[in-house]
């Protein structure tokens, strides 16, 4: 789920932005040091939306840069079980996919791909024994989060599903969810 965070923080702006304008200055220093930091209280920063107000600046010896204590807005992605999101493979293993979700990778077990047996070739392709349908990085797909690991807080872990209605290869989706029959082995199976 996406948020708008408000924070409060000192922020460093560099020499380099001294003819900006204070709050473009402190929204880029922001962006610089928020965007892609991770945390599990907070998630994911996306990027920062508003500088709302800015004190004085302060120096510190030594230190050529005033510091400013700023409020300002993120973008937060923060990831919750049972979240349905669009992805594209990015890869895929003899155990699985990899879906990335914009700012996460997620991975989506060879068992949890779609309702089927599921074979691997080295070709890099999953294909379903009965249904025939397969799966290459660079699709597109829904699916759900089933599991999150903040055990390393610099790189979550998202475990994923695409089996259930409305999830797996976008071109699934609206046959399953129509009624339409499906093929098997050159064959209309009647449902």
């Amino acid at each position: 789920m996406f948020y708008k965070v408000v924070v409060k923080d000192h922020i460093r702006v560099s020499p380099n932005y001294f003819d900006k304008d204070i709050e473009e200055a402190i929204a880029t220093e922001a962006r610089n040091k928020f965007t892609g930091f991770i945390s599990k209280e907070l998630g994911i920063v996306i990027d920062v939306m508003d500088v709302r107000e800015v004190g004085d600046g302060i120096l510190i010896p030594g230190d050529g840069a005033p510091y400013y204590e700023s409020i300002f807005e993120l973008l937060v992605f923060e990831p919750e079980n049972q979240e349905i999101l669009s992805g594209k493979i990015k890869d895929i293993a003899d155990f699985g996919a990899f879906l990335t979700m914009g700012p996460i990778d997620g991975m989506v077990h060879i068992g949890q791909t779609m309702n089927d047996f599921v074979t691997y070739s080295k070709e890099k392709v999953l294909t379903g024994k009965e249904s025939n349908r397969t799966l290459h990085v660079g699709d597109k797909c829904v699916a759900k989060i089933i599991a999150i690991s903040y055990k390393d807080p610099q790189n979550p872990k998202f475990g994923l599903t695409m089996r259930g209605e409305g999830l797996g290869k976008e071109d699934w989706i609206e046959p399953d969810l129509s009624g339409e029959p499906k093929v098997v082995k050159g064959k209309k199976k009647a449902e």
